[in-house]
């Protein structure tokens, strides 16, 4: 073959540049990596800045997971948690009271502590009350006996501490009434004996009931006329005038009534003169706060209103 009908031979070479892309498996690794590294650094932060005794609850924990279930007892798991047991302490073992168990008894207790120290203060404040208007009771006692022109009508004076505070009735006797006769003009000694029980009340913060009463006698005016409520009415303001005259504070005055011939002092007789009287109680804090708060009492001198159809007052 001669060399015109031979065909050249072209060899291409190929020269490899870098530069390109070698994919993204390496991020993925890195993420991992740093990651790990984040987690790890974490873990030493907190088990550096956490206490002995909880690092071992919780070495304990990882050892046997369901420990405190299988050791029973109740704790502050029991609400917070899929296994029975746990509790605020991973110092312990075994099961814990429950948390808020703990604060409700604790609740519970320091509620009924209050309530016993409230009920031994009230029961303190009560005697000391108490003992207070029984000394009044004998500081006026002592007044009349030691008043030459008032130790005469001791007798008609009854001084006795009841359920509201300290009760002084002034009655009348046969012969020596307090008021004129369907009237309510105060006799001299009457007036003598209000004046000294005004100043010795005004010696206490206490405060006072003023109730007016007569025996059964009617009026002859009937019904529609003047009658024992009008005068028991009357005959208790004259007497809270002749306080105020013997130095008590008018302020001192919560309640004034006239109680007709309800309420009797001989309740076998309602037309014994002594039922005729006039009441002053010198009020315990408790009556005090009770009245002032919705204008009630405990007092069983209560008014009570005629019947219909003309009763006798």
């Amino acid at each position: 073959m001669s060399d015109d009908t031979q065909q050249p031979i072209i060899v291409k070479k190929i020269k490899k540049g870098g530069g390109g892309a070698h994919g993204g498996a390496w991020k993925i690794a890195y993420a991992d990596f740093v990651t790990a590294m984040m987690a790890f650094f974490l873990l030493m932060w907190l088990l550096g800045s956490t206490a002995e005794g909880d690092l071992k609850g919780i070495a304990e924990f990882f050892e046997n997971p369901l420990k405190v279930a299988q050791q029973g007892g109740s704790g502050s798991g029991d609400s917070s948690s899929v296994i029975q047991g746990g509790g605020r302490d991973l110092t312990r073992q075994t099961g814990q009271v429950k948390y808020g168990t703990v604060e409700a008894q604790q609740r519970s207790f320091n509620l009924t502590a209050s309530q016993e120290q409230q009920k031994t203060e009230k029961e303190s404040a009560e005697r000391a009350e108490r003992a207070k208007l029984v000394e009044l009771k004998s500081q006026i006692e002592a007044r009349i006996e030691a008043n030459p022109d008032l130790r005469p009508f001791r007798n008609q004076l009854v001084l006795d501490v009841t359920a509201e505070g300290l009760r002084i009735q002034i009655v009348d006797e046969q012969n020596r009434p307090m008021f004129s006769s369907a009237s309510d003009r105060l006799q001299p000694y009457t007036s003598v004996i209000l004046r000294e029980i005004g100043l010795i009340l005004n010696q206490v913060d206490n405060r006072i009931f003023l109730s007016g009463h007569t025996d059964a006698t009617p009026f002859a005016g009937g019904i529609g006329g003047f009658s024992n409520w009008e005068l028991s009415s009357n005959r208790a303001n004259a007497s809270r005038r002749e306080l105020i005259a013997g130095g008590m504070d008018p302020d001192k005055v919560l309640r004034v009534v006239g109680m007709s011939s309800i309420v009797s002092f001989d309740k076998d007789d309602p037309f014994n003169p002594i039922n005729r009287r006039i009441s002053i109680i010198v009020l315990n804090r408790q009556t005090e706060q009770q009245f002032l708060s919705d204008g009630s009492s405990v007092s069983v001198e209560e008014i009570v209103a005629p019947s219909e159809g003309g009763a006798a007052p």
